[in-house]
């Protein structure tokens, strides 16, 4: 895994620092004799307990090592802890060390850790200087390319949000990623979009046609004939139709995109492969590795050999190109461009591609282990508790602009992304819709803008609101009860689920964590009373509220979720 450096206390680096003090005992026992040299370098975790009676922290290092070591897991803990206890005075951000069960090693985080935790997150800077990777990468990652020959649908959303979200997360953690569009505007589909809307404008021109019995008859086709119509232009082939048509639907999936949040660096076009040496090149690169052979007329790719159920045809026996010699000179020409890793989303039909586009890619000579496919999974909306299928505008669909128009940017996108991508995904829009704390986005949302009516609040009784500048650990020493400090234990979880939500590409990380945050920032503000009598507490109290504010809003602006002050 790819080890990443912290620039404020959190408690992903107070794992780190508390690893690094696991290994300086362990290699202080080997020097003296206590442990054989072969365990120096042993594996073990260090991961926060599900009890928080147990500690912050907590590792199974003693129960690993135990039967190498020739010792009970719960003696060798108690000989560890010894050293651990030593080392461990050195750190301010440890108080205590303790072996329970049967050799778990418990640390406990001190008061220090936890004010500074807080003053690190409201001084701390640009959310993405908090983490440092130690391996940066160039990731491309390719996302939607929707076919230019109709309407952006749900799905399609639900990838717009999933890509867009990864780049967020892959740029704040130090890597250097950038989104792409692959415009399929090549080939057949563009014919028959061009011969859909030739009938379309001959109807409205009162013309008596069959329409393309493969047509396209979702009711935007007409709306292109009218502006087609409105505009004056001359009749065409279809294939210019087609071309005429496609240029159109793309601009609006632009538009529709921008207003979803979601931009790109580069929109490639397939035609600009199918019309340069790409293509070419590839064939001449397989041909030279052996990994292309001629049968019935056809250019075959050996995929077999590297992992593929059968062989692909790449050229047929009329000279046209399948889909996968394009899509192998594209993916060639991410790879040329300078990218070391490609990322890509595709819809739950395209999952048999995956392995033949790993063999296209290995026999040209590219690390497989650098293409990665994720696979966005179908999403069914629901409306009354039943199933939504029909659109006004597509007929057997919804179009993701149907959808932004009911619930909105801010649901859509945080309810896509509360589910990890590989899992179907049931969209209430009853419940998007809904202002109450049962639904999700508006619970997240609440508790920022709850933070706000504190603050407003203080304002009007002409308390001093501290600017964030101003914390420092005395300032914070008020605090200490349970619900304030579960609070700041869990902000200190932010830049760690930061990391954790990019190096596993789950955005749903980021979602549930956000939801934990707000729901025991209600709980404090439930419990504790935040403009009080005591001035000192009442100060430390509104810096927690402000350090909350900030991971909230961070954390949904990640997300591409508003966080309103008011609502």
């Amino acid at each position: 895994m790819n080890r990443y450096s912290y620039n404020v206390p959190c408690n992903a680096d107070l794992a780190l620092r508390t690893e690094g003090a696991i290994r300086r005992a362990v290699g202080e026992m080997v020097e003296r004799g206590e442990l054989p040299e072969s365990l120096r370098d042993v594996g073990f975790t260090v991961e926060r307990p599900r009890d928080p009676s147990h500690g912050d922290l907590a590792t199974n290092i003693a129960l690993t090592m135990a039967k190498p070591a020739s010792r009970s897991p719960r003696a060798l803990g108690e000989a560890l802890a010894g050293h651990l206890r030593t080392i461990v005075l050195e750190d301010e951000y440890i108080d205590d060390v303790e072996v329970a069960g049967p050799g778990f090693i418990n640390f406990r985080a001190s008061r220090t850790y936890l004010a500074d935790v807080l003053v690190g997150l409201l001084t701390g800077g640009e959310v993405s200087g908090w983490t440092e990777t130690a391996q940066p990468r160039d990731v491309l990652v390719e996302f939607v390319s929707a076919n230019p020959t109709g309407p952006m649908l749900v799905v399609n959303a639900r990838a717009a949000a999933l890509g867009d979200v990864y780049c967020r997360l892959l740029n704040m953690t130090g890597h250097r990623a950038s989104p792409e569009y692959y415009v399929n505007d090549a080939g057949g589909q563009i014919v028959t979009l061009g011969r859909s809307l030739e009938a379309r404008i001959a109807e409205l021109r009162g013309e008596d046609v069959e329409f393309p019995e493969d047509g396209y008859p979702g009711a935007y086709v007409r709306d292109l004939a009218e502006r087609y119509l409105e505009a004056g232009l001359a009749s065409a082939a279809p294939t210019d139709l087609g071309a005429w048509a496609a240029l159109q639907i793309l601009a609006d999936q632009r538009a529709l995109l921008k207003r979803y949040g979601v931009e790109f660096d580069r929109w490639f076009h397939e035609s600009e492969v199918r019309e340069g040496a790409g293509p070419e090149e590839v064939l001449d690169i397989l041909r030279e590795r052996g990994y292309l052979y001629e049968e019935d007329g056809a250019l075959w790719l050996a995929s077999s050999a590297l992992g593929d159920d059968k062989d692909r045809v790449l050229v047929k026996g009329d000279g046209e190109y399948t889909y996968l010699l394009p899509d192998l000179a594209y993916h060639k020409d991410k790879f040329e461009r300078g990218f070391d890793r490609l990322i890509n989303i595709w819809g739950p039909d395209h999952h048999g591609y995956i392995a033949r586009m790993r063999a296209g890619l290995e026999a040209l000579g590219f690390s497989p282990e650098n293409f990665e496919v994720v696979i966005s999974q179908w999403v069914r909306l629901l409306s009354g508790g039943r199933e939504v299928s029909m659109s006004k505008r597509g007929g057997t669909y919804v179009t993701m602009e149907e959808l932004l128009d009911e619930v909105g940017r801010d649901a859509a996108r945080f309810f896509f992304l509360m589910r990890s991508a590989s899992s179907p995904l049931d969209f209430d829009m009853d419940l998007a819709k809904e202002q109450s704390n049962e639904n999700p986005v508006y619970y997240a949302q609440y508790a920022h803008a709850r933070i706000f009516g504190i603050l407003a609040g203080a304002g009007e009784r002409g308390v001093p609101v501290p600017e964030a500048a101003s914390v420092t650990r005395e300032s914070l020493a008020p605090l200490g009860v349970d619900e304030e400090l579960a609070l700041v234990r869990k902000l200190a979880d932010f830049p760690g689920e930061i990391v954790a939500a990019a190096e596993s590409l789950e955005p749903h990380r980021l979602a549930a964590y956000v939801l934990e945050v707000a729901a025991l920032f209600h709980s404090f503000y439930t419990e504790c009373r935040v403009l009080g009598d005591d001035v000192d507490l009442t100060r430390a109290r509104l810096h927690l509220c402000r350090a909350s504010a900030r991971v909230v809003a961070e954390a949904l602006h990640i997300l591409g979720v508003n966080a309103p002050e008011h609502m």
